[in-house]
């Protein structure tokens, strides 16, 4: 039971990964992409978690942890970047 259910949670966010794909190549404006490129951060953590927990390990959640601090950081400068022109003032 547990392994159809994380195969169709990895499918829907397989899915989920291509709409982002898709935002962030045709995405009307800056801020859009960049939305889109936060969401598609958060759903390859999303997914990776539950690779990790098919697989039953433990590197895969310090993976997508080190994964959201990186995204965390790149969505942070992106803004800064589109606000201000410059990221360090």
């Amino acid at each position: 039971m547990l392994n159809t259910a994380i195969w169709i949670a990895s499918a829907l966010l397989a899915a989920a990964l291509l709409l982002n794909l898709y935002r962030l190549l045709r995405g009307p404006d800056l801020p859009d992409r960049i939305v889109a490129l936060d969401t598609l951060y958060i759903n390859a953590m999303a997914l990776l978690v539950l690779f990790g927990i098919q697989q039953n390990s433990r590197a895969y959640f310090e993976i997508a942890l080190l994964m959201a601090m990186v995204g965390f950081v790149g969505t942070a400068m992106l803004a800064k970047y589109l606000l201000r022109g410059d990221i360090i003032e």
